[in-house]
């Protein structure tokens, strides 16, 4: 492996589950949470990953591939934070590719897919590796406090439609706690077509609206070719539990 072990990246967790929620739901990843957002969300069950105080492991690509390939698992979730603020993540997603796995990064819709989508192409040639690369994004809707964040992006100081990015095997999550962000919900999904572009899912915000009323909602507005999904993990264990 031709790897830049100069570069570490700091990782806050990392463990062994199942997904919670997406089109891998269910199915075994190794997950490395990354220290570090950009942004505040109102309901963020992950506030602890974020702060300044926050003790974080300095890895390198090799270590990081390493405790990969030892726990035999075949899928990789990087999650957060927000792991596409980490510098040159690009090459730690080639080299999980080329060691054969699945990777998901989980995103929150603030920071170019593009970006490091290429940047990972232009460091591996096979196709077939490149569709082995998913992006989970979330929406943020208002109840989260940050959709102005999805229009805007600060460090280019312009505006950009976030949904060009999108591939096929990615998928758009919205997170709702209202009627007012399910409404918001299906303007989106209706406006650029989603559901013909990557998986569509809207969970709920977790003890903030019933998950039969998202039902009911979809049912009454015909909403074809979206899931309904809740988060696995925080039914299996407490809401809060870590490291699952």
């Amino acid at each position: 492996m031709n790897m830049n072990n100069q570069i570490k990246y700091p990782v806050v967790e990392q463990f062994v589950s199942i997904n919670g929620e997406g089109t891998k739901a269910g199915e075994l990843a190794v997950f490395i949470r990354f220290k570090g957002c950009n942004l505040n969300c109102s309901y963020c069950d992950t506030q602890w990953a974020n702060r300044q105080d926050t003790t974080a492991v300095e890895k390198t690509a090799a270590e990081l591939v390493a405790d990969v390939c030892r726990a035999g698992i075949d899928n990789v979730t990087m999650t957060g934070g927000e792991p596409l603020l980490q510098t040159e993540l690009a090459g730690l997603i080639k080299e999980l590719l080329s060691a054969g796995k699945a990777v998901e990064i989980e995103t929150n819709g603030s920071v170019s897919l593009e970006n490091v989508r290429a940047q990972v192409k232009h460091l591996t040639q096979e196709r077939q590796s490149m569709e082995r690369l998913s992006m989970t994004m979330d929406y943020k809707l208002a109840g989260s406090g940050m959709e102005t964040f999805m229009r805007y992006f600060p460090a280019a100081e312009t505006m950009y439609d976030i949904f060009t990015e999108l591939q096929p095997q990615d998928t758009v999550k919205f997170v709702a706690g209202s009627i007012e962000d399910l409404e918001k919900t299906r303007q989106i999904i209706q406006e650029y077509g989603l559901t013909q572009k990557c998986h569509v899912y809207i969970s709920p915000v977790f003890g903030a609206i019933e998950p039969a009323d998202i039902v009911e909602y979809m049912k009454a507005h015909q909403m074809n070719g979206v899931r309904m999904q809740l988060q696995m993990h925080k039914f299996i264990w407490a809401p809060d539990e870590r490291g699952v």
